[in-house]
């Protein structure tokens, strides 16, 4: 028994688009060749967008899924699986499309409200499946529909509230749905309509005004605001302009404001009634007719110098009757001058202020504007400094300059000179600074400033400032005299320079140990100095180096020179000499040792008369006796070189101990006193 699949396929009928509450059969067929006709059963599995919603085994080649009902929630791809003795076969995917979505409920929580509650709705779409968007409308008479959107990823219905607001009366609501297809947005029908009614807490409140019309400034008006309520607590009126408030009452059906009308007073009012979340308000515009203009002030100067004389005059034109007075404005209030049209005043820099006048008819009363009066001092000569101190600059480094007057009225503009040329002009209050970025070699003198401000005395100039320019050190060097090598006892001179950099110049000698060791440091008002080391001895041998340094404040090192300190000739013959003097004395007690040995073989007697004096001699002239040198040698040598020796050391004083001389140790034997 062989059999193949030659294809699985799916179908639909009547079609893949059918509309909403029709049957719909979705068909698994299988093409299947035998080489015989043998009985073979099939394992039919059918899926709606991956996931299973039919299966069945049967021995035809056709399996049906029958929905007697289209729902949207039935829109999808499908696709089967047929399976025979452990053979599979795929069919392809069809889209089938329920058109149409079942028609939304909607209900609400109430069915009579009152202005300033919610009405709660909900809208429910029957056997559809999320994510679904669900849309309620509030309709009310001769206005457009307000509308809410609402997303529900996770349930087939929606609930909303709406307020209800003032002038609500018979409300209409109505809800649908929409959702998500492969071509795009499908709605569902709208819902039942739901009728609300409303009812109103209060009526909109009546604002009445005395006078109605034709109101001048000082004439008393009156405001009247009040409402009819069905429940007088929690009532309250407000009255304002603008968003000034104004008066205000609670509990109570009505409020009355008055005032004496002036210019400000035109403008917007509004009468408000709020009880609850409920507010309905009412408006009214009001103008009221200017009595007189505002007064005009007039100064005869606004710029002057202080012992100056002012007039200031107030005015209103084509007006008369007005009461007058002039008055000056400060941080803590007014500041009355004069009751009266006219103030003159002699001017000091005190008087800088604000001036205004004002002019009062029937209790009312206006201000001009303010005017601007300024009393200038004159500046003092300035003075022009540098900001660190001292008039020197460093070749290279900026130099900060500080142009300041003691006295005069601010603002006051300094300008710095360089030279003739003009660097800077800065306006400021008491001082000013300038920083010079380019400084030359000869720079030496010439910074100036002037000061001026608005007093007619006009322009103050500074001193004439002279700075130094200091010459930073370079390249310092060191030599000596004699270099290189130099004798015990000999002189040495060091020769300290630099190429260039401003005097006086701090010079220090050095010589390298293990530790820096200065030696000598000097003062010169020279671009060199020699320093003369007396007397050298051995231990002066080493490195030396010297530093230079000035007002700059930079030190500069020279490059190291060795010195060597060496034995002088004449030494080195003093040494030689005693040398040879040891040697010559050695090889003479060599021979007399040598020949008393041949003596004592023939005359033994005189050898036992001359041991008994031999200690006597012995302790008195061969004891061993040390030098400087750890040098030993017999009686009549030893004296004559302990004298020579001590002559030698005195004169080449203590450096000579430091020399590497060469010695000998010679035994001696007990003399004969006989010979």
């Amino acid at each position: 028994q062989v059999f193949t699949f030659n294809k699985v396929e799916i179908r639909v009928q009547p079609s893949a688009e059918v509309k909403n509450g029709a049957p719909v059969s979705i068909i698994c067929h299988a093409d299947i060749s035998k080489n015989v006709d043998f009985q073979l059963k099939h394992n039919f599995t059918i899926f709606k967008n991956g996931k299973l919603v039919f299966m069945t085994v049967s021995d035809k080649e056709d399996a049906w899924y029958e929905i007697p009902v289209a729902k949207s929630s039935d829109t999808g791809d499908y696709e089967c699986t047929v399976t025979a003795d452990g053979k599979k076969g795929f069919s392809n995917s069809v889209y089938v499309w329920v058109a149409g979505m079942t028609e939304p409920i909607l209900t609400a929580d109430k069915k009579e409200v009152s202005e300033g509650e919610v009405v709660k709705l909900r809208c429910e779409l029957p056997e559809e499946v999320p994510p679904l968007e669900f849309f309620f409308r509030k309709i009310k008479t001769n206005s457009a529909p307000k509308e809410k959107r609402v997303s529900e990823q996770n349930q087939n219905f929606s609930e909303v509230e709406f307020p209800v607001e003032e002038g609500d009366n018979i409300l209409k609501f109505d809800c649908f749905g929409k959702r998500q297809v492969r071509s795009g947005w499908e709605s569902s029908q709208h819902s039942n309509s739901t009728l609300v009614t409303v009812k109103e807490p209060f009526i909109k409140p009546t604002l009445i005004t005395r006078p109605s019309s034709n109101v001048t400034e000082g004439d008393k008006i009156e405001f009247e605001c009040s409402t009819e309520v069905a429940k007088m607590r929690g009532i309250e009126i407000i009255f304002q302009k603008n968003r000034t408030i104004l008066n205000s009452v609670r509990d109570k059906k009505s409020l009355k404001y008055s005032t004496v009308a002036t210019q400000e007073d035109s403008g917007e009012y509004l009468c408000k009634v709020e009880q609850g979340a409920v507010s309905k308000a009412t408006k009214w515009n009001v103008f009221v007719s200017e009595l007189f203009p505002k007064p005009t002030l007039s100064a005869s100067m606004t710029k002057l110098d202080e012992s100056k004389d002012l007039i200031l005059s107030c005015n209103i034109n084509g007006f008369r009757g007005a009461n007058f007075s002039i008055v000056r404005k400060s941080s803590s209030g007014d500041i009355l001058l004069e009751n009266s049209k006219f103030l003159a005043i002699k001017v000091n820099v005190n008087d800088t202020g604000s001036y205004t006048c004002k002019a009062e008819v029937k209790g009312i009363v206006k201000e001009s504007k303010r005017i601007k009066i300024n009393v200038y001092a004159p500046v003092s000569k300035p003075t022009l400094s540098v900001v660190s101190g001292s008039p020197e600059v460093v070749l290279g480094k900026p130099l900060q300059l500080i142009c300041h007057s003691v006295k005069g009225t601010p603002p006051i503009t300094f300008t710095f000179y360089k030279g003739d040329e003009i660097k800077k002009k800065v306006t400021n209050d008491t001082y000013a600074t300038f920083l010079d970025e380019d400084i030359g070699l000869n720079d030496n003198g010439g910074y100036k400033c002037d000061a001026r401000n608005n007093h007619s005395s006009g322009v103050k100039t500074s001193n004439i400032l002279n700075i130094t320019v200091i010459v930073p050190i370079k390249s310092a060097s060191l030599g000596s005299v004699p270099y290189g090598e130099v004798e015990v006892g000999s002189d040495t001179a060091f020769l300290c320079s630099v190429k260039e950099g401003s005097w006086p110049i701090d010079f220090k000698f050095f010589k390298k140990t293990d530790h820096e060791v200065l030696l000598h440091e000097v003062r010169a008002y020279s671009d060199r100095t020699i320093w003369h080391k007396k007397t050298m001895k051995r231990k002066d041998t080493g490195t030396y180096y010297c530093m230079a340094s000035n007002r700059a404040s930079v030190d500069v090192r020279s490059h190291p020179i060795t010195i060597s300190v060496i034995l002088a000739a004449w030494q080195k013959g003093i040494i030689a000499a005693f040398v040879l003097t040891a040697i010559a004395g050695a090889g003479a007690v060599a021979l007399w040792w040598f020949l008393h040995k041949k003596k004592k073989a023939k005359g033994p007697s005189m050898e036992m008369s001359g041991s008994a004096l031999a200690p006597n001699l012995t302790n008195e002239k061969l004891t061993r006796q040390p030098s400087d040198g750890n040098y030993y040698s017999g009686s009549g040598y030893i004296e004559d070189n302990e004298n020579h020796m001590k002559s030698t050391d005195e004169s080449k004083g203590p450096d000579l101990e430091s020399a590497e001389v060469d010695y000998t140790e010679v035994e001696v034997s007990s003399l004969d006193p006989h010979r």
